[in-house]
């Protein structure tokens, strides 16, 4: 019997800037994060090491009242961080390999449950041992699974995406990431239409920066949303996964895709009006939370 739960699975990690400043993330980690604050309560599924900075992350769960004891803990391998640099005002990311979260176990009170759905990103996948957890989970899982795809070379491969994308209902991807994983057809919109059906989806969504969003579903439905105008925007830092949670939301509570759309694309504006990429503030949440009766 499915239960109600939505299993998110991947990395929890730190970005660490020139300046000494840790930033706690990771793309699954901050879609849980807004899942729990929306009252979803997530089984989010990852490793740590056994050190400091694992501390802060099973800290800062608690108090955000997240469950942790999906959290594993590595004895070999420290949790994971990426290395920020700044050059002329860009900034430059250095995932580090052998990060716990690359060894994420298959344990078997995971692959027992039956969640509604499972979230997962690409990042995870390039270890064997974190993707064969993954393929144990999804083996007997009769929901829904959800990819969220995040390219970070040279931690990825077409062919393993391309596997796990065939395994997938729901994907969401960037419009670079969309060309570098399909062929370009006339425009995108006829693009997006043979992804879909190359990997035999019921919804892809297509990111589009400042310009919005894009999704399609199998019966040909066409939708696109963009911003609202005049966002004071602090930093886009998290938005996708924003976006990503509110796509979850809609498809737990069976929301209509224009509606999922338009609520996903409502959301990630607020989320850019901050700073990084989640809010340790309950009262963001709250209109949101009460304008989608989600108490």
């Amino acid at each position: 019997m499915i239960n109600n739960q939505i299993a998110v699975f991947g990395e929890a990690l730190f970005d660490q800037f020139p300046d000494g400043q840790q930033i706690l993330g990771g793309a699954p980690f901050n879609v849980a994060w807004h899942l729990q604050a929306f009252n979803q309560h997530p089984c989010f599924i990852s490793r740590v090491g056994n050190d400091a900075l694992s501390d802060k992350i099973r800290q800062a769960m608690l108090d955000w009242g997240m469950a942790v004891e999906n959290l594993q803990t590595d004895p070999d391998y420290p949790t994971g961080t990426v290395q920020v640099t700044i050059n002329n005002g860009e900034p430059g990311y250095d995932i580090l390999a052998d990060q716990a979260y690359d060894f994420i176990a298959a344990q078997q009170r995971d692959v027992d449950r039956r969640y509604s759905v499972i979230y997962h990103g690409t990042l995870a996948l390039r270890n064997r041992t974190s993707e064969q957890a993954l393929r144990n989970l999804t083996a007997r899982h009769q929901g829904k699974v959800f990819i969220d795809v995040n390219l970070r070379a040279p931690w990825w491969h077409k062919e393993t995406v391309y596997q796990w994308l065939d395994k997938a209902q729901w994907v969401k991807l960037n419009d670079d990431e969309l060309m570098h994983l399909s062929p370009l057809q006339n425009t995108r919109r006829d693009t997006m239409r043979l992804f879909l059906a190359q990997h035999g989806l019921e919804v892809l969504v297509v990111t589009c920066g400042s310009r919005g969003a894009m999704a399609i579903n199998h019966a040909g439905e066409f939708i696109e949303v963009v911003p609202v105008d005049d966002l004071a925007i602090a930093d886009t830092v998290g938005a996708g996964d924003a976006f990503a949670a509110v796509l979850l939301l809609g498809m737990q509570h069976g929301w209509p895709l224009q509606l999922t759309m338009e609520r996903a694309q409502s959301f990630a504006s607020a989320l850019v009006t901050k700073r990084g990429a989640t809010v340790q503030d309950l009262c963001f949440y709250r209109p949101f939370i009460d304008a989608w009766n989600l108490d």
